[in-house]
């Protein structure tokens, strides 16, 4: 509800109102990182073990398919909205805010109805865990991962190869633009990133079956190894979509796969505790990326040797 709200006050910021776009910004950024948490504990509860993988991987590919959709019809606006009949670009993207919110509002009715959830309570009534309890539980539960080893290499591992992961989704604009990819070309490069991720999500729940989440994990890896070669030879727009088109096929499988691994290693019990820790090494991921990009850009002197950079971290968490 907080970030339904924070994204369609985003419809009101005017010419100059820097401070007001960067806190609403914030806030509904925490807000969606907030969720995440609880929507990825749910997942043990919701899936049986041998359905983790297909559950996960599937929940990416509708989310692709729900964005995508949206977006197009953003974009839609934005770039014709005299078809629309709109007076405006402005009133084109102060709209689209307030779609995203009602978006968001919507879709999250049927799982705030529906979908089931482990009881917050004792027996008795009395919560299990009182605000005022809240971090020590918190510490105790980071404690524990020391009779969870796997769980915690998995922590490990995962902030490594998604800090390559991060840091390609959102270095992408940047790249693009250095070597000379106009805005409308990124933009549609996002489009395709979004729709091709649809089926190679429900591919990649397919392959865990087959082949074992852990293995699809490393062949993830290696096409984004990939990825990271071609991008410091790409040089124009046909390479940007073929590549985006690379990132669509394995995006969302690496993180969905990611997501239910982990879940088979932690208690069922404490599932929101430890999807705190997974989403804080998460988030240290799109902070060490882009800070170690920008150390070699200013040491390169170029964006190519940094996307190359990327591969390193990638093949290291590997091992």
């Amino acid at each position: 509800i907080v970030g339904v709200i924070a994204t369609a006050l985003m419809a009101l910021i005017g010419r100059g109102d820097l401070a007001i776009a960067a806190v609403l910004f914030v806030v509904a950024n925490v807000a969606i990182a907030s969720s995440f948490v609880f929507y990825d504990s749910l997942l043990p509860h919701i899936a049986r073990p041998e359905e983790l993988d297909r559950v996960s991987t599937a929940g990416y590919a509708i989310g692709y398919l729900g964005g995508g959709v949206l977006l197009l019809l953003n974009l839609a606006w934005i770039l014709a909205p005299g078809l629309w009949g709109l007076p405006g670009t402005v009133a084109a993207i102060k709209l689209s805010f307030i779609s995203v919110a009602v978006w968001w509002l919507a879709f999250s009715v049927p799982l705030l109805r529906i979908v089931p959830e482990p009881s917050a309570r004792n027996a008795d009534g009395t919560a299990r865990v009182s605000p005022a309890t809240a971090f020590v539980e918190a510490w105790r539960a980071l404690l524990a991962l020391r009779r969870l080893p796997n769980a915690f290499l998995m922590l490990v591992a995962f902030l490594l190869y998604n800090d390559g992961i991060q840091t390609i989704i959102r270095m992408a604009a940047i790249y693009g633009a250095e070597i000379g990819i106009d805005q409308n070309a990124q933009i549609l490069a996002f489009v395709v990133v979004q729709f091709v991720g649809v089926p190679f999500s429900f591919l990649f729940g397919a392959l865990a079956t087959r082949l074992g989440a852990k293995r699809a994990v490393f062949l993830s890896l290696a096409v984004y190894t990939g990825i990271s070669v071609l991008g410091y030879f790409m040089t124009s727009a046909w390479h940007f979509f073929a590549l985006a088109f690379l990132v669509g096929t394995v995006q969302g499988g690496s993180q969905a796969l990611s997501r239910s691994m982990f879940a088979r290693m932690i208690p069922r019990h404490r599932t929101s505790e430890y999807f705190g820790f997974f989403s804080v090494f998460e988030k240290f991921a799109g902070i060490a990326g882009p800070a170690l990009f920008a150390v070699s850009v200013s040491l390169f002197g170029s964006s190519r040797m940094a996307i190359l950079d990327r591969k390193s971290t990638r093949l290291n968490s590997s091992h």
